[in-house]
């Protein structure tokens, strides 16, 4: 066996540990050899059973088992050649907007680069140079381009939906930004994430709130406000998730999945409470009933519309429209 292995040629061994500390244990067959290894020194590595493991052409790791998202993004980034930034969903990840799961890494690469997708990367060539976060070895793009990037490659509205609410909730983005970003970028896949906008900026704020609104529209109930501001005097009240102002009735999502936290959750309660005891009849519908029982929700949404006592003079309206 010791015939077979190359010698212990001298090569840079304090650049290639500080690159593959700096790239989090992936390189590029370029750097090795800009390292003085061998291409007979890299084959030996990457040879089965050997200390490292292809992952891309051309791109290797230097630590065994599975890639971490972040050696994911490095080894994108190699392969990509000339790469401006890694957007769309794995840049969402990394600025911790959730969305649906995604086996890619969208690549941004100017107009001449020669590379091509390979494996889990794939390669979005633009005239534009996008303003980006450097993150070490790495560049990504500003929140809003990722969450637009990611929003066209979804194919599903409440994937969308899902998504942008996400990324509003938290307060990664704001909603001009992202209304730029729709205008700014290509029109193909827009669709939905134009339809998603529109509704988040009529104060739709989640996944679940977005196919209440969408129920009630399709229905024959008369129509109601999303997300207004209530006031008793100067006092604010509460933003209920829909209100018929003329019968003094809230409908709200119940759902932890678009709280934050425990205490979102019960500041939500809380807002609940308040609401019922300025006389309010407040209806409470979790997303799951939403969507497998929408006959029902509306019934019942009818009922209560039906046996509402009506307007309440001491509770201001103030629409979303107008904050």
């Amino acid at each position: 066996m010791l015939h077979h292995m190359p010698q212990l040629a001298s090569f840079d061994r304090a650049a290639l540990a500080s690159l593959l500390q700096a790239q989090h244990q992936i390189v590029a067959r370029g750097q090795a050899l800009d390292c003085e290894l061998t291409a007979k020194a890299i084959r030996y590595r990457i040879r089965s059973g050997g200390s490292w493991q292809v992952v891309l052409p051309g791109i290797y790791t230097a630590r065994p088992g599975g890639l971490t998202a972040s050696q994911r993004a490095v080894a994108a980034f190699l392969h990509a050649g000339k790469p401006l930034a890694i957007t769309g969903i794995a840049a969402a990840a990394r600025y911790g907007i959730p969305s649906k799961p995604n086996p890619f890494v969208d690549v941004l690469v100017p107009p001449d680069c020669r590379r091509m997708d390979a494996g889990f990367v794939r390669l979005h060539r633009t005239a534009s140079t996008p303003k980006v976060f450097n993150d070490g070895a790495l560049r990504y793009v500003l929140p809003a381009r990722a969450v637009a990037d990611a929003a066209r490659q979804l194919d599903d509205v409440a994937d969308v939906r899902a998504l942008v609410a996400a990324s509003v909730q938290r307060g990664k983005v704001m909603i001009w930004q992202l209304t730029e970003e729709l205008q700014a970028g290509p029109s193909r896949g827009s669709a939905r994430f134009r339809q998603v906008l529109a509704e988040v900026a009529d104060g739709v704020r989640s996944n679940a709130e977005g196919d209440l609104r969408v129920l009630i529209r399709r229905s024959d109930l008369p129509a109601p406000m999303f997300n207004p501001q209530l006031f008793v005097g100067d006092e604010f009240l509460a933003s209920p998730d829909v209100w018929w102002k003329e019968l003094a009735v809230a409908a709200e999502v119940d759902s932890k999945e678009w709280h934050l936290s425990p205490e979102d959750w019960e500041k939500t309660l809380a807002r609940h409470a308040r609401m019922t005891a300025q006389g309010i009849l407040v209806l409470h519908f979790p997303p799951s009933r939403i969507r497998a029982e929408s006959w029902r929700v509306i019934s019942e949404i009818r009922s209560a519309l039906q046996s509402a006592r009506g307007p309440l003079a001491h509770i201001r309206t103030v629409p979303a429209d107008n904050r």
